[in-house]
């Protein structure tokens, strides 16, 4: 492990920093008074410049300390008293619709957030990225680059899809701002007005709202606990004339299951006598076995669009993902790319990469599973002493899709549990035609485990614990 390395040079910053708010404090240095010089405060510390440097910048950051450039670094003055801020009221909670929902997870409101998509930032280790962002932070500077991406991470990227037995050239991997704008991309490129796509049912809501703007026909096709039901996938598609699939495979996104090998060789048989192109999402891909069954290695890349992204695996506010396809279409998906936004963000690819070459990913990554499956199986354990049933066999993931009593109203569950400062995901979002069969909603393991969500929901639809 490298926890003296990486934690001796923050202390030692932490060291400069205490030290010198005491002075201030003290009233040794005074509002407009010079601090010492870089040089003279490294010797006075016994740390390097570097440290010295770091430390003023944080002074300046936390509003102690002025920088003056060309002269040095200054006390500064004290702060105004700033205006009493007014009292926001309760969380607004009138329409619980998609939109509410992805914005309740970027507002972050509530204490309890078991309808989340992402997992808690302290799962995602950011002392790992940032030792990344100094030896990236030189690169800052530099010109756009190539809208393919950062060439050294698409070779590593290719690599990894080698490792899951998908074959791709660098050539075929398209770097993105992430999962969301692959699946923008896709969209602009493949979906016409008016046109049909299939999506899995429940799926992946934030998708719907992607097709709805493009002005889709949305048709959802049922999920087993094993993946597309291969029947239904064919009526619809054979109804509506729909030539496009957006699919989870794997810890699918909101029931956490995972396509078993025979219905991905069933669905690809179909998928080729329908003429049928298949967008495969995979966001949790690096923290579950290489060899798990994949359309994306089934097909080769034939008629298998795969996305990928490190949201889920290393940070959501890095934002980077990929497309890993045929030449072809991730030649005009670049094209569209370079038009739409110019370029992704090679600073944030450098630091993505340097932490998979560096081997600093995969000792996260074994630690993130570890947290997984703990969380996993106390999850289900919370939910079993509930009364409420698990869909299927999930695994991998961060979500359970969980199962109410029948008159549960969950609208009403919803407002409740908000006004509680609960967050509550309703299983009627993840279905593109709405709200329809039992009552389920969407858990994130990470969460499930907090004794106020087992108790706000032993209040309203009671349970076995």
């Amino acid at each position: 492990m490298d926890t003296v390395e990486s934690h001796e040079p923050r202390t030692r910053v932490e060291q400069v920093v205490a030290g010198v708010a005491e002075r201030i404090d003290r009233g040794l240095l005074r509002p407009g008074e010079r601090l010492p010089s870089i040089r003279a405060a490294a010797l006075r510390f016994a740390v390097s410049k570097n440290t010295v440097v770091n430390a003023y910048e944080r002074l300046v950051a936390s509003g102690r300390v002025e920088s003056r450039p060309g002269s040095g670094f200054y006390v500064a003055a004290p702060a105004k008293a700033a205006r009493p801020v007014p009292d926001p009221g309760p969380v607004p909670v009138a329409a619980v619709d998609s939109v509410w929902l992805l914005r309740e997870q970027l507002d972050r409101h509530y204490d309890v957030r078991v309808g989340d998509g992402r997992p808690p930032p302290d799962w995602m280790e950011s002392l790992e990225v940032g030792r990344a962002l100094r030896p990236s932070a030189a690169t800052a500077s530099e010109s756009y680059g190539s809208p393919d991406g950062y060439p050294p991470l698409r070779r590593s990227l290719a690599l990894r899809l080698a490792e899951r037995a998908i074959h791709a050239e660098p050539g075929g991997v398209l770097l993105t701002s992430g999962a969301n704008h692959a699946l923008d991309l896709v969209i602009r490129q493949f979906v016409a007005p008016g046109e049909p796509v299939l999506v899995d049912s429940p799926g992946y809501y934030p998708l719907f709202g992607k097709l709805r703007l493009a002005k889709a026909r949305i048709l959802g096709v049922r999920r087993n606990p094993d993946g597309p039901d291969i029947a239904h996938l064919d009526e619809v598609a054979r109804r509506s004339g729909a030539r496009l699939f957006f699919t989870q495979s794997l810890a699918h996104n909101p029931t956490g299951c995972s396509l078993t090998l025979p219905v991905g060789h069933r669905l690809l048989q179909r998928a080729a006598a329908l003429d049928l192109r298949i967008v495969e999402c995979d966001p949790f891909a690096d923290v579950l076995p290489a060899a798990q069954a994949r359309l994306a290695a089934l097909d080769q890349l034939e008629r298998v669009i795969y996305v990928g992204t490190f949201a889920k695996t290393l940070s959501a506010s890095l934002r980077c993902g990929y497309v890993a396809a045929r030449a072809d279409v991730t030649a005009a998906l670049r094209d569209l790319k370079m038009v739409t936004s110019v370029n992704s963000s090679g600073f944030v690819e450098r630091i993505v990469h340097d932490l998979i070459e560096s081997g600093r990913y995969r000792r996260h990554l074994r630690r993130l599973g570890g947290r997984i499956e703990a969380a996993s199986l106390q999850g289900r354990a919370v939910l079993a002493g509930l009364g409420l049933p698990v869909f299927g066999e999930p695994r991998g993931g961060y979500y359970l899709w969980c199962g109410l009593p029948e008159a549960t109203d969950l609208d009403v569950l919803s407002r409740r549990a908000a006004a509680r400062g609960i967050l509550i995901a309703p299983g009627g979002l993840f279905l593109p035609e709405g709200p329809a069969g039992p009552p389920m909603m969407r858990v994130n393991i990470a969460h499930a485990g907090d004794p106020r969500f087992a108790r706000f929901m032993r209040e309203e639809v009671g349970g076995a614990a």
